[in-house]
This record gives C-alpha cells, sequence and structure tokens, in this order.
C-alpha cells in the first residue's frame, strides 16, 4: 500500500464496465497509484480480465472473470483489502 501523499495526479482510470462485470470496495485503495496496483495485479493473475479502479468511489470493476476468490487473492496479494463479498 502506499502513502496517497506522494502521488499529485489524481486517477485517469476508464469509466467502470458494464455487462456481468465483479465489483468490490477497496477501502484502502486511496489515490491513482493504488488503483494502478490494484489493475495489473488483477489483470496481471488472471489473463483476460479488464478491470477498472476508481479511487474516488473506492470500488473495482473486473470483466472476464466471475471467480471473485481469485480476485480477492490478487488485490490482497498487491497488499490491498477487497470487501469480503462483491458488491451488487
Amino acid at each position: 500500500m502506499c502513502s496517497c501523499q506522494q502521488h499529485a495526479k489524481p486517477a485517469t482510470e476508464a469509466a467502470a464496465p458494464t455487462g456481468d462485470a465483479v465489483t468490490f470496495q477497496v477501502e484502502d485503495m486511496t489515490c491513482g497509484h493504488c488503483a494502478g496496483t490494484i489493475k495489473a495485479a488483477i489483470e496481471t493473475r488472471l489473463p483476460g480480465t479488464a478491470a477498472t479502479a476508481d479511487p474516488g468511489s473506492k470500488r473495482v470493476s473486473v470483466l472476464g472473470s466471475d471467480d471473485y476468490a481469485a480476485i480477492k487473492a490478487a488485490v490482497i496479494a498487491a497488499g490491498y483489502t477487497p470487501s469480503p463479498e462483491p458488491v451488487s
């Protein structure tokens, strides 16, 4: 996890995907750097997925996998704390 005081630029993540995305909260995602780290962790560990992360809403959405246990493990391995269950 990073210290968001180090980052001056706001996040420039794409809009959240629509459709059958798995969406969940990551309360300790505080800045664009955090969002990029989470996005990269998910997409690297789960090839074929597309993740978006918004530090403003603290929401992450993932297309291409409905395996929340694997998504959650990727986020935890990156040093962040995903919500226990996806949000609707």
